[in-house]
């Protein structure tokens, strides 16, 4: 068993994520994996659930969806890894449930991914372990008012980005993020956030003004001093694509 350009810094070797998901379907060792991944780990990206989703995919899971859950602990994260799109996933009665949503063709989206690493076990810790009655309505609102502006970029307005359940209580693991994400709204994103945990942000453009704000975030982070670098995105519409075996 062996593991070829890991393309991370995660093991190569048996303890690799994508080794333990083949070897968990597969029931033996005898396999050689290949991973070539560019999204980085520990930035809030959901590189490890893109990573479970396609290693379950690769060896023959009947489920891959069901098996990056069990793996990663986000049906969230695992649904989009394995569907492509904008979609919404939970638990319901201890099973993973996905359903798409639409999403405005317009839409592009630069991500602010600093050097930095922000541990899993720090962005929890920074967490309260109750929030208020009027938080969670405040939160409620702000993610429908987000759904309902990336299915049609017209209705998507900045304040579907705030937050009061993780942004403000994690913003002094990356004390640069708030003037970042000010930055990218004044730059001409039409909301920005932080991606998952954290610390990389994202910023949601029309195409037409897309590039600008790429360079836009370049110009931030080199004003405020954060190590990096800027990426601009389409969305992945298609999820997991298996392609035949190459021999290497």
């Amino acid at each position: 068993m062996r593991t070829i350009g890991q393309g991370s810094d995660l093991p190569a070797d048996a303890d690799h994520l994508a080794v333990r998901v083949a070897v968990g379907i597969t029931g033996h060792d005898r396999i050689c994996v290949t991973v070539e991944s560019d999204i980085p780990v520990g930035r809030g990206l959901g590189s490890s659930a893109a990573l479970a989703v396609a290693a379950a995919a690769a060896a023959g899971a009947a489920d891959p969806f069901s098996y990056g859950v069990a793996l990663d602990g986000h049906p969230e994260n695992a649904a989009a890894s394995c569907f492509g799109g904008l979609i919404v996933a939970a638990t319901v009665d201890e099973q993973p449930v996905w359903r798409r949503l639409a999403l405005d063709p317009s839409l592009r989206f630069v991500v602010v991914i600093p050097d930095a690493v922000l541990p899993t076990s720090a962005a929890r810790a920074a967490l309260p372990k109750r929030v208020s009655h009027d938080d969670a309505v405040f939160n409620v609102g702000r993610t429908g008012l987000l759904i309902a502006g990336l299915g049609d970029a017209s209705q998507l307005i900045a304040e579907a980005g705030e937050d009061r359940l993780h942004q403000r209580q994690r913003s002094s693991l990356f004390p640069q993020a708030d003037g970042l994400l000010a930055g990218l709204r004044g730059a001409g994103a039409l909301v920005s956030c932080w991606s998952g945990a954290g610390p990389s942000l994202l910023g949601v453009v029309r195409a037409e003004g897309s590039e600008a704000l790429a360079d836009s975030a370049r110009a931030l982070m080199q004003r405020q001093g954060v190590g990096g670098h800027v990426r601009l995105l389409d969305a992945d519409l298609g999820g997991i694509t298996l392609l035949p075996a190459q021999d290497k």
